[in-house]
């Protein structure tokens, strides 16, 4: 079965979380500040779209309000042919498996790939989404200049969701680092190439086992609770699997 990159970097995190996302997604429940995060970081991404100029985003829909993915990815390869300067929300598929580009800005010869993200911290698991992307692209034969990460620039008080954040920070070799101000927002963009590189070999080495976890017949991977429970995400199933494990327990007792 063919993974997004939401599929792969949860996945990493848990094969457990993967395998209920494709199984039993009715055991999920997503806390309200886990989703008021959430839109937010979508609202962050739609103003981030304009940040170079003009662009022209693929984002289709069908009849029924969901995505439509061949209309995307149709339209992705005509602004590719036609020489399309920035790109947002470009789709591309590689045995099925599907990613969107935030933004993909035309660099000479090839192209600059950028996530964006609605925090100030160039954390490890960003890198992995665009990891995910690299390999994706590479595959479709994109050439790709560069990889980078555009985040917030703003200065806040909330507390920052990652719990290891200072942690990601460390690990995450950074190039260059630019900021830009558009519409009244502070965007900084940091150049993570060498480390997005570098997680293409993760992909590459576990994506069509993730996929293989989605499939009807797969049996659910045998995961405790732990640390990876909350890091570097809170997970969805954390009352299922604490109520398992409850029960497990009192059937060994």
């Amino acid at each position: 079965m063919p993974i997004s990159k939401t599929d792969f970097v949860r996945g990493l995190q848990c094969e457990k979380m993967l395998w209920l996302d494709a199984h039993c997604p009715h055991l999920r429940i997503i806390p309200p500040e886990v989703q008021a995060r959430l839109d937010k970081g979508n609202e962050f991404g739609d103003k981030a779209m304009g940040i170079f100029g003009e662009f022209v985003e693929t984002t289709s829909f069908k009849e029924d309000g969901r995505l439509n993915y061949s209309a995307m990815l149709a339209k992705t390869q005509a602004l590719l042919a036609s020489g399309e300067n920035v790109i947002c929300e470009a789709a591309f598929s590689w045995y099925g498996n599907y990613c969107a580009v935030d933004i993909l800005r035309k660099e000479g010869d090839g192209y600059a790939l950028y996530e964006v993200k609605n925090s100030p911290i160039p954390a490890k698991q960003f890198i992995v989404d665009l990891g995910f992307q690299r390999l994706i692209l590479r595959k479709c034969g994109v050439p790709l200049i560069t990889s980078k990460l555009i985040l917030s620039d703003e200065i806040t008080e909330e507390k920052n969701p990652l719990s290891n954040s200072a942690e990601n920070e460390k690990q995450v070799e950074q190039g260059c680092v630019e900021r830009i101000e558009k519409d009244g927002i502070r965007f900084k963009i940091v150049d993570v190439d060498k480390a997005a590189k570098l997680m293409e070999r993760t992909v590459e080495k576990h994506i069509f086992a993730f996929g293989k976890l989605k499939r009807k017949d797969a049996a659910c991977p045998i995961v405790g609770v732990g640390a990876h429970c909350e890091t570097p995400y809170p997970c969805w199933y954390i009352q299922h699997c604490k109520a398992q494990m409850q029960t497990n327990t009192s059937n060994i007792e």
